[in-house]
């Protein structure tokens, strides 16, 4: 990527990076991608490359339909939007920040989640 001063770094974090109730292991593992996001895109500003972090929500996954509905339920009516996001929804922002149109993007988490981080919290 240095030698052709150009380059896309595209992350994924989870939107918990900022701190979760009993998920400690995880919580400092998804930390440590945005930090090492914003790491890289300090480092590879120069030299043309891009890094950005995607943070999901609450996507339809196997990990979430795995979850009971009471459960599942519950977290949904903490979004903000009031529903899941799907796979496309996350395949898409990374898609943007891949492109020419997020050329002037680093260093950058964006959240695909419904509108949960803007305050609403998960617990």
């Amino acid at each position: 990527m240095r030698k052709r001063r150009y380059g896309r770094i595209i992350s994924f974090s989870s939107m918990s990076w900022r701190g979760n109730f009993g998920q400690s292991n995880y919580v400092a593992a998804k930390a440590g991608v945005v930090g090492l996001t914003r790491t890289l895109a300090l480092e590879g500003a120069r030299d043309g490359i891009t890094a950005n972090a995607i943070a999901p929500g609450l996507i339809e996954t196997p990990m979430l339909a795995s979850m009971n509905d009471a459960a599942r339920n519950l977290l949904i009516k903490k979004v903000p939007m009031m529903h899941t996001g799907d796979p496309s929804d996350i395949a898409e922002a990374a898609a943007f920040l891949g492109s020419e149109g997020a050329a002037f993007i680093t260093g950058v988490v964006l959240d695909v989640d419904g509108g949960i981080s803007i305050g609403s919290s998960i617990r």
